[in-house]
């Protein structure tokens, strides 16, 4: 693991894609990252379902309204990732050009398979330009059963940078004692929360994060104004007359006390800037390391399963 030692500036990118169209948001999130490089950050950090979008309509439209549902998701598909491709490319040259880490979040194919099944995935990709892994979301939510399908423990990984060690969890993955527990034990010191949620539980959370795993926890919510969908999705008449925000956003770093040094920024798009100083950690460890000391191994046990899961498997 890193020395953590570095300074350095965080950019939480709490903006809007263009709705369900991947290469033209390949192209707003090379440009958000120029603008971000621009201004010193070296780790930019995208909502969660990003390119093309998240799908919110699974919260207004009805199961019954099949039809809008099959239409929806058709085009969701059609604009969603496989890794690589080309429109990850596209965010890969970003980051190489302008010598950042991005974490960006994704709809992706399940394309070692059937290629028509959807992940909920965040992609990390190195200042070179290179993909150096990816999570797959283990539970969707609610409604977002309709759309992802659960990734396995193979994506539970935190990768060694020039900045730190990063990880993540997805969403309310951060609601899961034993996920986050799996972070904590690889040693993050970044620790990435892409999601939808923008509520002031979810905020209190983050806190908590920060303070219970002694990491820097960026949390980057998607800002959404109903404006934003176009009109050709059939779904947006659903809404209320009245409604403007979709979502608010609320993006926010937090340091290892539990505080927060950027944002929570409501109703906005725009970049979030924050400066991580990652000598900070062990200062916080010291009296409360829950992987390390405060630990009790000899009561508790966690086992994670990291076995890629495969529909089919060939016998030998």
């Amino acid at each position: 693991m890193p020395d953590p030692q570095g300074v350095f500036t965080v950019a939480v990118v709490q903006s809007p894609p263009v709705f369900l169209d991947a290469s033209a948001t390949a192209g707003k999130a090379a440009d958000l990252i120029a603008e971000s490089a621009g201004k010193g950050a070296k780790l930019i950090v995208f909502p969660e379902a990003f390119i093309p979008a998240y799908p919110d309509w699974i919260w207004v439209v009805p199961a019954a309204k099949k039809p809008i549902l099959n239409s929806m998701y058709a085009r969701l598909w059609q604009n969603a990732v496989t890794i690589p491709d080309k429109t990850l490319d596209v965010i890969c040259k970003a980051a190489k050009s302008s010598r950042t880490y991005v974490v960006m979040g994704i709809n992706e194919r399940n394309a070692e398979s059937s290629g028509t099944s959807l992940y909920n995935t965040i992609v990390y990709i190195s200042d070179r330009g290179e993909i150096i892994g990816r999570h797959r979301k283990l539970v969707p939510t609610g409604g977002e059963r309709l759309i992802w399908s659960q990734g396995d423990g193979s994506t539970l990984g935190a990768f060694d940078t020039t900045l730190g060690k990063m990880g993540g969890l997805i969403c309310w993955e951060n609601y899961m004692p034993l996920a986050r527990m799996t972070m904590y034990a690889q040693g993050v010191q970044i620790y990435l929360a892409p999601t939808w949620d923008a509520s002031d539980v979810w905020l209190a959370g983050m806190r908590h994060i920060a303070k219970e795993g002694g990491a820097f926890v960026v949390s980057c919510c998607m800002a959404l104004r109903k404006d934003d969908i176009p009109d050709d999705c059939e779904f947006k008449s659903m809404y209320p007359a009245d409604k403007d925000w979709i979502n608010v956003g609320n993006s926010c770093i937090v340091n290892p006390r539990g505080q927060y040094i950027a944002g929570p920024q409501r109703e906005s798009q725009e970049i979030i800037y924050g400066e991580v100083d990652l000598s900070e950690i062990p200062a916080n460890k010291w009296i409360l390391d829950t992987a390390g000391h405060y630990s009790r191994p000899d009561v508790f046990t966690l086992t994670v399963d990291r076995t890629p899961r495969q529909d089919v498997s060939d016998k030998e």
